[in-house]
């Protein structure tokens, strides 16, 4: 049986009312024409015609094929209904412009009534046996060429072998040598894993693979090695990308993905050579009638149109993405992390990717570097709709919401479990995107994200890179390892008193949200990030207002709210903070501008301890924002008031 992830009573109450007041709720209305239905369940027949409730389809891609036959003059919303069950997909379900509705109607894949439908790219591990017995460790065949970097036992991820480096290391210019042959003929050295919490600054954690160990010298992964430990030096301490150090400053923090580390109950590796897969089960778990699953693909749904016919009027509402992974740290390129999961790849990439002019060779615009994909993805794509949905046990991002994504809302839907970022939205290789590739007009409102990245450490909740118009509201985030909403980008041209990045940013609101208990293992980041310029004025600039940000756990450079490099045209108003290292921004010089400093505006704020910056002119206008006024008893308690109120984390 597997794993679901289930809405608090609460939270699904309150997703519901949220839903039909927006009008978003799955409804047919009296006196429209007939509605049509495609069923699908796990036990149907594809050579089912699928339009009668008791002769079903099974799978989704026939789902499609069905729908792409009846959607072409549509007078009502197309329902594909999903009964109960689990849909594993074989390849990716990809859809394009011939999914959409028409004539202004929905195709509306969506939950049977009652049902909770899984759609999963995992295939299950069975046939365990005990490989020995003093250590518990058991094992299991798994397919032929199985590539994965998770492993679910009944819904919970299994930890990936790991522990410390067994050996003192001293680094030299391809690797290390070892003050031991200890790590000499371990298991696929090829498969081993170094990782560096905080390892290229404070809010990083990049991650290479190993090349060869023999036998007191260790050599690491090309490129991912130079890209993370040789970047272009502009300073001792800083790279040309302006962002963060020009090599490593801490040995491994710990090594993952080694069979000799496999001590520690819920560890698992794979010996993909073998096909085998070994385990040390918990306390309490049966391997003979326990669910194991093992992701396979890196993509669950990928709806994309293009420029000239994007897929439009399509709605997900109800169901749970899960079981996916994300490979690329696993090969060569490694996860050579620049900020918020973001990477250099390609032989060179760290001396030349998103440099721009700032170096020879550099490749344009500034800052275009590479992004973690979406298990579940979407380009150039009109009025999609993702509501009341659960996006959880995935290895790369939730939600990607790319190139061309316009008028799409994100609603109502938990992420949790997600190994990168949980939702992404927009790119930062189009800061002067035309009309058509422009990210806009989207809402991300009401959701639940807890308890992320479950990975990739350097992960944020809510990803926003260049896009306008864009609603952050009414979400609850909680116990991440990083940053809640991080928004903007391109700003870190402010380190060579140059202005930021050129981009199409503009009106964007990231309003009454509940964000705490963020910052749990990084530090230099906050509650709500921003980066680059957000707009041409105050007034179609960035809107901060009305969310609770509450215990940081970060160091003393994470803050509640967060203005960093070329951040600009700011208001940050209304806000109650408390219980944060720092509750407040900083301030950045406005190169280029006719101001001393970036412009903000901050008013009307209620907060506990540091007033911000003090005063530096005309231009960055600053109003009493209420330090050390006790705050009103809801706060204080916990309690908050809100049109969503989420109090506890869905079971899996």
């Amino acid at each position: 049986m597997s794993s679901r992830i289930r809405m608090p009573r609460r939270l699904a109450v309150a997703v519901l009312a949220a839903l039909a007041a927006g009008g978003f709720a799955v409804v047919h209305r009296a006196g429209a024409a007939t509605a049509v239905i495609v069923f699908v369940s796990p036990t149907g027949n594809d050579a089912n015609p699928g339009t009668a409730r008791d002769r079903p389809v099974r799978t989704l891609p026939r789902a499609r094929d069905v729908v792409r036959s009846l959607n072409q003059t549509m007078t009502a919303d197309l329902t594909v209904s999903l009964a109960d069950g689990v849909y594993r997909l074989a390849q990716p379900l990809t859809l394009d412009a011939r999914d959409s509705g028409t004539g202004g109607h929905n195709v509306i894949w969506t939950a049977a009534t009652g049902a909770r439908p899984v759609i999963s790219g995992g295939t299950r591990v069975t046939g365990w046996t005990r490989f020995d017995a003093a250590k518990n460790i058991w094992s299991a065949p798994v397919p032929t060429g199985l590539r994965t970097r998770q492993l679910y036992v009944n819904g919970v991820r299994a930890k990936r072998a790991s522990g410390p480096l067994p050996v003192t290391v001293t680094k030299i210019s391809t690797g290390y040598t070892t003050s031991a042959p200890t790590m000499d003929n371990w298991r696929n050295p090829k498969d081993i894993e170094f990782v560096y919490a905080a390892g290229l600054g404070g809010w990083t954690e990049p991650r290479c693979p190993v090349f060869a160990i023999s036998p007191t010298k260790i050599t690491m992964a090309q490129p991912c090695w130079d890209n993370t430990d040789h970047r272009l030096e502009r300073t001792s301490n800083q790279a040309w990308n302006l962002v963060g150090r020009q090599k490593l400053h801490v040995n491994p923090t710990s090594v993952e993905n080694a069979f000799e580390l496999l001590d520690t109950a819920g560890e698992w590796y794979l010996d993909a050579p073998k096909s085998t897969v070994y385990y040390l089960p918990r306390a309490g778990e049966n391997l003979a009638t326990a669910n194991v699953v093992a992701p396979v693909l890196e993509t669950l749904i990928s709806a994309r149109g293009t420029a000239t016919a994007p897929i439009h009027h399509v709605v997900f509402n109800g169901l749970q993405f899960s079981y996916a992974t994300w490979l690329r740290p696993s090969t060569p390129e490694g996860f050579s992390e620049v900020q918020a999961t973001w990477t250099f790849t390609g032989t060179g990439a760290g001396n030349t990717q998103g440099l721009c002019t700032l170096v020879p060779g550099g490749t344009c615009p500034y800052g275009a570097w590479t992004k973690t994909p979406g298990n579940v993805s979407v380009q150039y794509a009109q009025r999609i709709r993702f509501t009341g949905n659960g996006f959880v046990h995935l290895g790369g991002a939730g939600l990607d919401l790319g190139k061309g994504v316009q008028n799409v809302t994100v609603q109502g839907n938990v992420f949790t479990d997600v190994s990168a970022n949980g939702i992404q939205l927009g790119e930062v290789n189009n800061p002067k995107a035309s009309t058509v590739d422009k990210v806009s007009r989207n809402r991300v409102v009401d959701n639940y994200l807890h308890h992320l990245p479950a990975e990739f450490d350097s992960g944020v909740a809510v990803f926003v890179g260049y896009a306008d118009h864009t609603t952050i509201s009414h979400n609850q985030i909680s116990d991440v390892t990083y940053t809640g909403v991080s928004i903007g980008w391109g700003g870190w041209l402010d380190k060579i008193m140059q202005p930021g990045l050129p981009n199409y940013s503009n009106s964007n609101a990231v309003s009454n949200n509940l964000i705490f208990n963020h910052m749990l293992l990084l530090n230099d980041g906050g509650g709500v990030y921003v980066n680059g310029a957000q707009g041409s004025s105050l007034t179609n600039g960035l809107k901060i207002t009305g969310n609770v940000i509450h215990d940081e756990k970060g160091q003393s450079n994470s803050k509640g709210v967060y203005t960093d490099n070329g951040a600009k045209f700011v208001t940050i108003s209304g806000n109650a903070l408390y219980n944060n290292p720092i509750d407040w921004t900083r301030r950045h010089r406005n190169w280029g501008g006719d101001t001393m400093w970036d412009p903000y505006l901050i008013e009307n704020n209620q907060h506990r301890d540091h007033e911000p910056e003090p005063d530096p002119g005309e231009h960055h206008r600053q109003r009493r924002s209420g330090a050390g006024v006790p705050l009103p008893a809801d706060l204080a308690s916990g309690r908050l008031t809100r049109r969503l109120v989420l109090t506890r984390r869905p079971v899996a």
